[in-house]
C-alpha cells in the first residue's frame, strides 16, 4: 500500500470532498515556463520598441505645436502634410528614389563580391564578410566627413592631381551623385552580409551535378544559384531599402542639403520648429509607406518556391 505524506493526503481529501459536493476542484493558475523565460525579452520589446511607436503615433494626432499627447485628437497634422500647397511630398519622393537606387546599385556591386567570397573562401566566406562590417565601428559621420576631405577642393584628390600636373579633381560634392555614392558606401555591409549567407546556402554538389549534365553557366545561375540564394538576397534588399529610406547624414554632409530628404524634414520639425505633432505625423507616414512597399514586394514573390517548399 503506497505511503502518502500529510500534504498529499490533504489534497486528496479536498478533491474527494469537492467531487462529492458536485463542485470542480480548485485549479492553481500557472504561467507556462516558456512565457516566464521569454518575459524579459517581451518586456524589453514592449518598452524599447512598442512604447516609442505608440508615443509617436499618439503625437501624430495631437494638437499642432503642442505637447497634448494622449489628451487631444486631431487630423490637422495630416491635413497640413496633404495640403497641395505643401511641397513635403518632394522629400518623400527623394527619399524613396534614393533608397531604391541604393538597393539597385548595391545589388549589382555586392553580388559579385559575395559570389567571389563564397567561391574563394568557401565555408569561411561568412567570417571574411564580417570584415566588411568593421567600418560600422567607426561613426558614420566621421567616415562621411572623411570623404568630404577627400573630394573637397584642394583636398586629398584635388591636391594630388594638381601635384601630378593635372587641372584638379572633379566637382562632385553637393550633388545627387555623391549622395548616392555615400549611401552605397554606408549600407554596403547590410547588403553584402545577408547576400553572402544566401549564396552560402547553395550546395556545390548540386552545381557540379548540373554542370556534369550539360547545363550552361547561365542556366545554373538562373535555375539553381539564384533561387536558392534568394532568401539572403531579399533580406539584404529589404534591410538596405528600409535603412536607406531613413538616411539623413549623407544628404546633409555630402550633399550639402542640395537634396532634402524626408528625415531632414522630420528632424527640423522635432528640433528647430518644435512641432512634435507634425514631425510624428511625417514619421508615421514614412513608416506606413516603407512598410507598405516592403509588404507589397513580399506579396508579389513566391516565398514557397524561394524557400524550397512544395
Amino acid at each position: 500500500m503506497p505511503s502518502w505524506s500529510r500534504p498529499e493526503m490533504a489534497d486528496i481529501a479536498l478533491v474527494d470532498h469537492a467531487s462529492a459536493a458536485g463542485e470542480q476542484p480548485p485549479r492553481s493558475f500557472a504561467i507556462p515556463a516558456g512565457l516566464r523565460c521569454a518575459s524579459p525579452v517581451i518586456l524589453f520589446l514592449l518598452l524599447g520598441f512598442v512604447a516609442p511607436l505608440v508615443t509617436v503615433a499618439a503625437y501624430a494626432f495631437a494638437t499642432p505645436r503642442s505637447f497634448d499627447v494622449f489628451r487631444s485628437f486631431t487630423l490637422a497634422n495630416f491635413a497640413e502634410i496633404l495640403d497641395p500647397a505643401n511641397t513635403v511630398w518632394m522629400s518623400f519622393a527623394w527619399a524613396l528614389a534614393f533608397a531604391f537606387a541604393t538597393v539597385v546599385v548595391l545589388a549589382v556591386v555586392a553580388y559579385p563580391i559575395a559570389y567571389g567570397l563564397n567561391r574563394v573562401f568557401g565555408r569561411w566566406a561568412g567570417f571574411v564578410s564580417v570584415l566588411f562590417v568593421f567600418p560600422l565601428f567607426v561613426s558614420e559621420n566621421v567616415r562621411l566627413y572623411g570623404w568630404v576631405l577627400f573630394f573637397l577642393k584642394n583636398g586629398v584628390l584635388d591636391g594630388t592631381l594638381k601635384l601630378l600636373g593635372f587641372a584638379g579633381g572633379p566637382e562632385v560634392l553637393y550633388t545627387p551623385g555623391i549622395i548616392l555614392f555615400g549611401m552605397a558606401y554606408v549600407y554596403l555591409p547590410f547588403m553584402l552580409f545577408p547576400m553572402t549567407l544566401g549564396l552560402a546556402m547553395v550546395p556545390r554538389d548540386l552545381v557540379d551535378a548540373a554542370r556534369d549534365l550539360g547545363a550552361s553557366r547561365t542556366m545554373i545561375w538562373r535555375e539553381i544559384e539564384l533561387p536558392l540564394a534568394m532568401p539572403g538576397i531579399l533580406i539584404g534588399m529589404l534591410l538596405t531599402f528600409v535603412l536607406a529610406a531613413g538616411a539623413v547624414a549623407e544628404s546633409k554632409i555630402l550633399g550639402g542639403q542640395s537634396v532634402i530628404m524626408i528625415t531632414h524634414d522630420i528632424e527640423i520639425a522635432f528640433t528647430y520648429a518644435q512641432n512634435w505633432p507634425l514631425g510624428s505625423a511625417l514619421a508615421v507616414l514614412l513608416m506606413i509607406i516603407v512598410s507598405g512597399l516592403a509588404l507589397l514586394v513580399m506579396s508579389k514573390l513566391d516565398l514557397d518556391r524561394i524557400l524550397g517548399r512544395r
